[in-house]
């Protein structure tokens, strides 16, 4: 579930958006005014914000401003909505950081797309687990391969290759199971293409060649010590 807050005054618009967060599978608060939103936000803090730019009282730009220079709050993702044709609006919001706009109308499903869209841009990163293997290091955040700290120059296929091995260690592979996995299921070549890339494989990792096995009438296997 994801917490949504809006802060619309319109009545109509606001219980529409409401009604279609909720029937989407999200968890939404509609705020007619800054007052009850900002002491909402001190009491729970959402996943998002929907945020319309004209505003009674205080408006949807300097909702905005507070929004990013509050740390709490400065990466808090932001969907403003603007008037139709309010092109001012929709550029001085986005250079105050919001992270996207709605014009007004706007359809409910183009709402949810756009949501999802940015809730997935903010989602937090993992970064991904470097794979080391005897004197083979795999790195899938930089996709470099090094063997005893040098670095081995691998083309596409090879590295998909290796890396299924390494981050399987001890599993035998069959060669029509590498083929699927690393050349994908539509791949029409024979199982001899996986031989060839193993033996060129072999050949670029120099001393670290051993760690891939042969398993006899199987296919292929990285030896599992770390």
């Amino acid at each position: 579930m994801h917490d949504i807050y809006c802060l619309e005054d319109d009545d109509a618009i606001r219980n529409l958006i409401l009604y279609t967060l909720n029937a989407a599978g999200f968890q939404a608060r509609g705020f007619t005014e800054s007052g009850a939103f900002w002491a909402a936000l001190d009491d729970q803090m959402p996943q998002l914000v929907l945020l319309d730019i004209m505003l009674p009282g205080e408006d949807g730009i300097h909702v905005l401003r507070k929004l990013r220079a509050r740390p709490a709050t400065a990466s808090l993702p932001v969907i403003i909505t603007t008037a139709k044709g309010a092109e001012f609006d929709k550029v001085v919001g986005l250079d105050q950081g919001a992270d996207d706009y709605l014009v007004k109308p706007f359809g409910m499903m183009e709402m949810i797309s756009r949501i999802k869209a940015v809730l997935r841009r903010a989602a937090p990163q993992e970064v991904p687990e470097v794979l080391c293997v005897g004197a083979l290091t795999l790195d899938p955040a930089e996709h470099t391969v090094c063997v005893d700290g040098q670095r081995v120059m691998l083309t596409f296929k090879e590295y998909e290759l290796l890396h299924l091995l390494m981050a399987n260690p001890g599993r035998a592979f069959d060669r029509d199971a590498l083929l699927r996995q690393v050349w994908d299921t539509e791949y029409a070549g024979e199982t001899r293409t996986v031989d060839v890339h193993i033996r060129s494989l072999r050949a670029k990792l120099g001393p670290a060649a051993d760690c891939i096995e042969t398993v006899r009438g199987v296919g292929y296997r990285l030896e599992g010590r770390s």
